[in-house]
């Protein structure tokens, strides 16, 4: 999907969101979606679906049969971390907050003259609350979560169970955050697929989210 003014406005495209469910049916399952998002927001793009999903880049999982595991973490080091980042961002109009309840992103998409800031701002955050979280950076976005889990771990334990289990992986994405689930791909043989340009590990690219769905019809 492309990037919105805010995470709250995207829409799913009708189309794409019909092909990823027909997919799904098609597949026996095995199509599991994996996004920065939390798994409720997710749900919130595709009403009336459950589909296998990791959420917050993997530090919540559900599975083929809806059962949800969310990473262990001190939580009250991230509500320290809330409360800063939250003063932090009230000085400066266009910089947005996004409380995920696992982690925390600090979007500058509206005033992208403010990304130095930004990653100060987490990076000082980070010092404090130690190594157990780490900095997540993605498109005019960056973030504060547990360490441990990212989109290529989440590829890996979706890998290990049924019906994804013995099939061969493949891997779509379009944002920096993503580049740890194509290097999982390629180390597992499968199709590891570039969105937009950017330098990227993924062995193969399509040039847009209209390539996507052409590409997902022919499926």
């Amino acid at each position: 999907m492309d990037i919105a003014d805010t995470p709250a406005a995207v829409r799913l495209d009708h189309d794409l969101r019909r092909l990823i469910q027909e997919l799904h049916r098609s597949s026996g399952g095995a199509v599991a979606l994996i996004s920065g998002r939390s798994i409720a927001d997710i749900d919130r793009l595709f009403p009336g679906t459950r589909l296998p999903a990791a959420g917050q880049h993997g530090i919540e999982r559900r599975d083929a049969v809806g059962v949800i595991e969310r990473h262990a973490f001190p939580a009250e080091r991230l509500e320290w971390a809330r409360e800063r980042l939250a003063a932090a961002a009230a000085g400066k109009p266009g910089l947005l907050v996004e409380d995920k309840g696992l982690s925390l992103a600090l979007h500058y998409r509206r005033v992208p003259r403010l990304a130095g800031y930004a990653h100060r701002v987490m990076r000082s955050l980070l010092r404090r609350v130690g190594a157990q979280y780490c900095i997540q950076t993605g498109k005019r976005v960056v973030e504060m979560k547990p360490t441990g889990k990212d989109k290529g771990v989440a590829v890996l334990e979706f890998m290990r169970e049924a019906p994804f289990e013995g099939r061969t992986p493949a891997f779509v994405g379009d944002d920096a955050t993503d580049e740890y689930g194509f290097a999982t791909v390629n180390r597992l043989r499968g199709y590891s697929i570039k969105v937009g340009r950017g330098p990227t590990a993924a062995r193969w690219r399509l040039p847009n989210v209209e390539a996507v769905q052409r590409w997902l019809r022919s499926i």
